[in-house]
């Protein structure tokens, strides 16, 4: 990739799990009020013909990865899994008490922290609890991220009896310099054993998380990552950029100097080696970041035109609700989004006062909608179009003049009515989005919000 458009594009920007994005929720106007009342107009719209999603914040950890930016509580005390798991089904209670009917479950995620720092008995607990009053929606699907240090093959037994059949596994990198950098050090026999096991209990989709332009990372050890995980060929690939945000983490991310980091031109190179590589043994790009094998159901996704991007990041089917369970967990009833409070202690005492534990939150416009479906096209299809009047909005013809000089670039095509990313423009999607990120230019940050955008 040229030197000067990573030097040129590079600035920091959102990566559009949501929009409005967090920075820009309109917080002084929410209401819980105003977001219980979208959370069941949606559930009564959306129910019964797509089911809804369900994500889980499990946010516990033995130890501190550096390169992570996720709520976390770092403990090593397992007395805190029960008091955590009723926590949450109380939760799922208040909102099951909104809800005029059981409902659908089309998708289920556990996510961290780690979610197998539970034990197989405690995560087969919260499963079921969850559906005392709820049904798997047809073709549903269930999925968790796994510690490739302490998921045993009790927990993928457990959780593949609930109902689980995909699993995600955070590998990151195999170099041990960068492991000892990041504190995430996994022999990659640990892995490897994970990945078979599940394989074998049934998972029919297994996933490796794999960061490019961490502390210590060369383009030879980038090499080495792909050439193991190309032995074990998960179903699945994560590839994404290390987001350097320690102004937002506090300490999380200060195991390592700035000076200790590959420069946005190493970054890039180590994703386009990397990227080759995938290809070579026939993984698809899939959206920003992202590769499938073409057995994968994120694969089938985008050939049907089914992918969709929410805060659980690209799934394989949309639903239009998606509740987060736990603390700091974001739900989206696609009219609004609301966000649980990030202290553990506060989280179980609102929830066992009765209080759905939201502590800020945005209900979109009419502008909002239009905005959020052109960047869900970016960001799931790489085009957009105008043809139906209500994707117009006014500053449509100021968003694309800021775009002439990417399409000059050859990043982008524009016509009368659609743009579409090019296959060289696909790396700066994000710096396309923010083009159409109506609050964004009306209110460039003073200080910096978001990681790099290359």
């Amino acid at each position: 990739m040229c030197t000067s458009l990573i030097n040129k594009y590079n600035i920091p920007g959102p990566r559009y799990t949501s929009y409005p994005t967090v920075p820009y929720w309109d917080i002084n106007t929410f209401s819980l009020r105003d977001w219980t009342k979208s959370v069941q107009l949606s559930f009564e719209e959306s129910n019964v013909s797509e089911g809804i999603s369900v994500y889980i914040h499990l946010p516990f950890c033995e130890s501190m990865c550096t390169f992570c930016g996720c709520n976390k509580r770092i403990t090593k005390r397992h007395d805190v899994e029960i008091p955590y798991i009723n926590a949450v089904l109380k939760e799922w209670q208040l909102y099951l008490g909104l809800f005029v009917t059981k409902p659908q479950i089309k998708e289920l995620h556990l996510g961290g922290g780690t979610p197998t720092f539970f034990s197989p008995e405690n995560l087969e607990y919260l499963i079921n609890g969850i559906f005392w009053y709820a049904e798997k929606a047809e073709d549903c699907e269930f999925s968790f991220e796994g510690h490739p240090n302490n998921t045993t093959r009790e927990h993928l037994q457990a959780l593949y009896d609930v109902g689980f059949r995909r699993v995600s596994f955070g590998v990151q990198d195999y170099n041990e310099t960068v492991q000892k950098a990041i504190h995430r050090v996994q022999p990659f026999e640990n892995v490897k054993y994970v990945t078979e096991t599940a394989r074998e209990i049934g998972f029919t989709s297994v996933g490796h998380d794999i960061i490019f332009g961490l502390p210590f990372q060369t383009e030879d050890a980038v090499i080495e990552t792909i050439k193991k995980t190309k032995e074990l060929l998960p179903d699945r690939l994560a590839f994404y950029s290390y987001a350097h945000v320690p102004w937002q983490k506090g300490n999380g991310q200060r195991g390592f100097k700035d000076s200790d980091l590959p420069s946005a031109e190493e970054k890039r190179k180590q994703y386009e080696i990397g990227k080759k590589m995938l290809s070579e043994v026939g993984y698809v790009e899939i959206g920003m970041d992202h590769f499938a094998l073409k057995n994968d159901t994120l694969y089938s996704a985008v050939q049907n035109q089914k992918l969709h991007r929410n805060f659980m990041g690209y799934t394989a089917s949309k639903t239009q609700m998606m509740i987060g369970l736990g603390v700091s967990a974001i739900s989206d009833s696609w009219y609004g989004f609301a966000q649980n409070v990030k202290n553990i202690e506060e989280y179980q005492h609102l929830v066992h006062k009765s209080i759905i534990p939201v502590y800020r939150g945005h209900m979109l416009n009419k502008e909002d909608e239009v905005i959020r479906k052109h960047i869900l096209n970016l960001m799931c299809s790489f085009e957009t179009n105008w043809k139906n009047d209500l994707m117009y909005f006014k500053e449509l013809p100021e968003v694309l003049h800021n775009l002439e000089e990417l399409a000059v670039d050859d990043l982008l095509e524009i016509s009368d009515d659609k743009i579409r990313v090019t296959q060289k423009g696909h790396p700066f999607v994000r710096n396309i989005c923010m083009a159409f990120d109506l609050r964004l230019q009306r209110n460039k940050p003073e200080t910096t919000l978001f990681s790099m955008t290359v």
